[in-house]
């Protein structure tokens, strides 16, 4: 599969395949390697030795972007103005003493990417594709999702005037479903699952020419991603935490993190990279099967609540196993029952709110410190993926009904004081 893109990357030394390391330059127009097909899947390849004069700590600590732009000279762009201009990136990192005696650690901190304009962490990688789109002359970009995607895609193309056509899964939460109508959006509730919802996306951008941004396909949309890792690195002053937690679905995320990380050690900014956790849902745990299995990934009948990583069939697994195995990392899955313990333990303590798959790291790092895998000198850091406002019906799930009360206040004396 191919689609026109733009020559002149002088910053970008090639394309290479994760599963055949086919390299490929970076005006071949290939998506996914030939040889491959949807298994070839791409990883873009930087001049590190070039981008080291422009980027640096000197130059970053002067730049008063506070956007995920402030890293273009690592972004796969031509033109650099020609990216939508909603402020994606710089999401806050918080310090919680408060979970950290509770963890038994150190430090922990929760990186919060559901402050980002559409509430999750895929606008990072949905504002480097609609760019991408934009260089390519597409008028007409297409994705398929289980909800974060897909309305990060719409409010990307909605701020340049771009046309969407976003295909979900029925189990889509509505709330997400309405960010999606809200931005123009054409959207189509697949009536299937979610790796239905995909084949259709894919068969439409082939027949109709529709610009691809779908992770599983397009390359540079993990090159958004990865300024998450970026940041983390960047607001611990370069002095990265030992452990990073992420939430795991696809597998485009946590390579993105790693990618993020490594890139900051490979430029001198930072000493080195964290070892990563990736963290499933148990329900949804082909990736973490295939890592326990040293195996070629299953896929498998998804079932969790955590609607964004509920993925039966991840088309980035090698790369998340990749980069779990390069940080020397580890894996784990928690039950639905271990995520709304983490929406409500989150919010109740350090005022995060988390969607279902958004908390999913966190629910691991408080499982890894009860395994002892964490320990009490360590630096431990989860990243918040998605907005609790996202899926409220699971977080009244996590926490129970509101008391009702008539407008008396011996009512409220009774509860307060029975």
């Amino acid at each position: 599969m191919t689609h026109v893109l733009t020559a002149g990357l002088s910053h970008i030394l090639r394309l290479r395949c994760v599963r055949c390391d086919a390299e490929y330059p970076t005006d071949s127009g290939h998506l996914i390697c030939p040889a491959c097909g949807r298994d070839g899947i791409l990883d873009v390849e930087f001049d590190y030795a070039a981008i080291a004069e422009r980027l640096t700590r000197e130059s970053l600590a002067a730049n008063p972007d506070t956007t995920h732009w402030r890293y273009a000279p690592l972004m796969p762009l031509v033109n650099p103005e020609r990216r939508p201009p909603l402020a994606v990136g710089g999401s806050p990192l918080y310090s919680c003493p408060r979970l950290a005696a509770e963890l038994g650690v150190n430090e922990i901190l929760i990186k919060d990417d559901g402050l980002n304009p559409t509430a999750s962490l895929k606008d990072r990688a949905s504002s480097v594709g609609v760019a991408k789109a934009l260089e390519a002359g597409a008028t007409v970009i297409t994705c398929a999702s289980t909800g974060n995607a897909a309305s990060s895609l719409a409010g990307a193309a909605a701020s340049v005037g771009m046309e969407a056509h976003i295909f979900v899964p029925a189990r889509a939460p509505e709330a997400k479903v309405a960010q999606l109508l809200v931005f123009g959006a054409k959207v189509y509730v697949v009536e299937g699952t979610y790796e239905d919802a995909f084949e259709l996306s894919m068969a439409c951008a082939e027949r109709l020419g529709w610009y691809n941004r779908n992770s599983g396909i397009n390359p540079y949309l993990v090159e958004g991603k990865k300024t998450v890792g970026l940041e983390i690195a960047e607001q611990c002053g370069w002095q990265p935490p030992d452990w990073v937690f992420a939430s795991v679905g696809d597998g485009c995320s946590i390579y993105g993190l790693w990618k993020g990380l490594w890139e900051a050690e490979q430029l001198g900014l930072s000493h080195r990279v964290p070892r990563l956790i990736g963290v499933q849902a148990a329900g949804a745990a082909p990736i973490v099967e295939a890592a326990h299995s040293e195996s070629d990934l299953v896929p498998i009948a998804a079932e969790t609540l955590a609607d964004s990583i509920c993925v039966g069939t991840p088309r980035n697994w090698r790369k998340a196993l990749n980069a779990v195995a390069e940080s020397d990392g580890k894996w784990l899955t928690v039950t639905d029952d271990e995520i709304l313990d983490a929406m409500r333990v989150l919010g109740a303590r350090a005022g995060v709110f988390g969607e279902p798959a958004g908390v999913t790291a966190f629910a691991g790092a408080v499982k890894a410190a009860k395994m002892g895998l964490i320990g009490s000198n360590d630096r431990v850091c989860a990243v918040v993926s998605g907005n609790g406002l996202k899926d409220v019906v699971n977080a009244i799930r996590a926490t129970g009904q509101a008391r009702r009360v008539p407008p008396d206040i011996e009512a409220v004396m009774k509860i307060v004081r029975p």
